[in-house]
């Protein structure tokens, strides 16, 4: 599986299902891709103390590039939930979506946007997020998020 537009600078070893990494079977892995490099931390912060294993990207450029090169290397290892900003300079949270719906890939996708009109909302849903969070959000409310999509109550 190829997406076009992907980034080089992701290494092998960053990525947590990159060949070699031995995840513990119950720690959900989450991609996060952020271009607010506090953001992206402050969310990576968040869901590792709440027992995820957490990847960060800075845009949807580097986030499609992992998710091509970590399956290439790693059979079924991909993340459980993607967390992605909708706005992010090269390609967008929403952009990043529909290219992951054409290839029918089904990972649950949480955007977060701090420009969440209704336009955007109905797109969203459209391609499929499972949940659009509007900045600024509840911590515990995107954490909680996480935990439905990936059958924790």
């Amino acid at each position: 599986m190829a997406f076009q537009d992907t980034a080089d600078a992701v290494q092998w070893e960053e990525a947590p299902w990159a060949p070699g990494y031995e995840a513990p079977a119950t720690r959900p892995r989450v991609l996060i891709a952020e271009d607010d490099r506090e953001m992206r931390r402050m969310l990576a912060r968040a869901l590792g103390r709440r027992g995820c294993d957490v990847h960060e990207v800075p845009n949807g450029r580097e986030l499609l590039g992992t998710l091509t090169r970590g399956l290439a290397g790693v059979e079924g290892a991909a993340p459980d939930v993607i967390i992605t900003d909708v706005r992010m300079p090269g390609v967008t949270g929403l952009e990043a979506l529909a290219r992951l719906r054409r290839v029918d890939w089904a990972t649950p996708v949480i955007l977060i946007t701090a420009f969440g009109d209704a336009a955007t909302h109905a797109e969203a849903h459209r391609l499929g997020a499972a949940f659009v969070f509007d900045k600024p959000f509840d911590l515990d409310v995107l954490c909680e998020a996480v935990r439905e999509l990936i059958g924790e109550e």
